[in-house]
């Protein structure tokens, strides 16, 4: 066995507890367990590496960072020294991990590009007007979002506008704000568009009156940022992106999850997402309720729901599902977007993520370094 490592100048996301420290950590290695030592002063948080999974070593230009999964929760280390790198390389090969240097590969998935022309009406769509110049609350809005630091070896920011997740999100790093939405709702409301709103509502069993998420009843957020759209050959091909809502106040997202609390939301709401895609891909949508509901199982104090359903996507190999999770705490309304082939298989990894946007509504600490 290897000699037992100490090595320091680490930070961690996401953070091991609410409101935990994510910097400085030190983590110890034996050959039984890993420990990481967090914060000043240090709280020890220790697990056997059998209780490890996915374990990976992956080396920079001048850093490295370290992943592994305990208990459904993918966390990534990061260092901006690889002076321990042979050392840690060894112990990860001892406990059946992997290798890697950080390097790009070739896109999943290449589907047509379509500009969605319609404004949805509700919370998820547009954006209230309001006079805000809150610079924190945007930066906090940014900081919600995923980025590459928080996916393992293997993964990439994908071409713009080839992925069919680029029609229900919107684009990566634009901060939609009172001044950047247009004033003005088509004369003419799209029929396709109004149908699937119904329908939504109709499936939930509330009225497009009183809907919260695409109906009159929603009350926006003062900024909206998305994500990068992400992807890997993992899952048989996956891609991932989020976008992050801040809203004035913490009533207005308390009102949202009531709605969103209600029996059957995570397969209304997939539904209406694969029915989205289908319109603006001009093809036939569903005429019924085809979503599954999918509720991530996490260790952090919030809220978060979802579905999932197959899709049928054209030049995209495979049997694509898409997965939606909503995800909610304090001023923070969190989307996180999925498109993968193997489903269920990738479940575990996916409530991983949600753990991670999560602990960053939770703590302002649990941001990517």
């Amino acid at each position: 066995m290897s000699t037992p490592l100490r090595s320091e100048g680490w930070s961690v996301q996401p953070s091991f507890v609410p409101n935990g420290a994510v910097t400085p950590v030190t983590l110890l290695m034996d050959e039984n367990a890993l420990t990481q030592l967090a914060g000043e002063p240090a709280v020890a948080w220790q697990t056997p590496w059998t209780e490890l999974s996915n374990i990976q070593i992956v080396r920079f230009a001048r850093s490295m960072a370290l992943f592994a999964t305990a208990a459904g929760v993918r966390y990534c280390w990061r260092n901006s020294s690889r002076s321990d790198f042979e050392a840690l390389r060894t112990i990860v090969l001892e406990h059946d991990g992997v290798v890697a240097r950080h390097r790009r590969r070739a896109g999943v998935y290449s589907v047509a590009v379509i500009v969605l022309l319609a404004a949805l009406a509700g919370g998820i769509g547009s954006w209230l007007y309001r006079n805000s110049s809150a610079s924190h609350e945007l930066a906090d809005a940014r900081h919600v979002n995923l980025t590459l630091k928080d996916l393992p070896t293997g993964w990439y920011p994908a071409p713009a506008n080839t992925s069919a997740l680029s029609y229900l999100f919107s684009a990566p790093g634009k901060v939609e704000t009172p001044s950047t939405t247009p004033t003005k709702k088509p004369k003419k409301p799209n029929p396709v568009f109004t149908k699937i709103i119904a329908d939504f509502a109709k499936c939930l069993g509330v009225s497009p009156q009183r809907d919260r998420v695409y109906g009159a009843a929603g009350q926006q957020p003062d900024y909206q940022i998305s994500s990068k759209i992400f992807e890997s050959p993992s899952y048989g091909g996956i891609e991932v992106v989020s976008a992050a809502q801040y809203y004035p106040t913490t009533t207005m997202v308390h009102r949202d999850t009531l709605e969103m609390s209600r029996q059957g939301f995570g397969s209304c709401f997939i539904t209406s997402n694969v029915e989205l895609v289908g319109a603006v891909l001009g093809v036939k949508v569903p005429s019924k309720d085809i979503g599954s509901n999918y509720r991530p199982v996490t260790f952090l104090r919030g809220w978060s729901r979802g579905g999932e359903s197959p899709m049928s996507l054209s030049n995209v190999p495979g049997t694509p599902h898409l997965v939606m999770v909503e995800i909610t705490r304090g001023h923070y309304e969190v989307t996180l977007g999925v498109l993968v082939n193997q489903w269920p298989q990738s479940e575990t990894f996916i409530t991983a993520l949600t753990s991670t946007l999560l602990s960053r509504t939770v703590s302002p600490t649990s941001k990517p370094v």
